[in-house]
């Protein structure tokens, strides 16, 4: 086993924690593989971080205990918290741009899906009608891409 350990400057802005040493923060990772350069291996050990996001997404959504007492109410409690995930995957990638891709669960819930709306149809087509002093009525152009997407045959 091999036990791989890099020395980097944290990001502007971040805390230092107690075990970081004259600035400089200390990241490690075990491996087993042996076959492969320490730069690809490092490269492996960093695109896990992904994975470890959509678990933080994850227990930010309801993972983070089962609230129900018998084991069939939370099969159906973790299907409801499996398609609130696939919600917060999907929408990012189709309907937002910019730094609204990269939003956590708490501000895509907080600045899209509680925003208090009326949906009025006239004329056959339905409207979405905000709050004008809601501070993010800008989000209605990624509803505008949704609309846009092709209906699935």
């Amino acid at each position: 086993m091999r036990l791989i350990v890099r020395k980097e400057r944290p990001h502007p802005g971040a805390q230092l924690r107690l075990t970081d040493a004259d600035g400089m923060r200390l990241t490690c990772f075990a491996t087993n593989t042996i076959a492969q350069p320490i730069a690809d291996l490092e490269l492996r050990h960093r695109l896990r971080a992904r994975a470890e996001d959509r678990i933080r997404a994850a227990r930010a959504t309801g993972l983070r205990n089962l609230p129900l007492h018998h084991t069939a109410q939370n099969r159906i409690w973790l299907e409801i918290v499996q398609i609130a995930l696939d919600l917060l995957a999907w929408v990012p990638m189709l309907a937002l741009t910019g730094k609204a891709r990269l939003w956590e669960p708490r501000r895509l819930r907080l600045r899209l899906f509680i925003a208090a709306g009326q949906v009025v149809t006239t004329g056959r087509r339905r409207i979405l009608r905000l709050a004008k002093h809601w501070p993010w009525t800008h989000i209605t152009a990624a509803l505008d891409r949704l609309a846009q997407l092709p209906h699935p045959r």
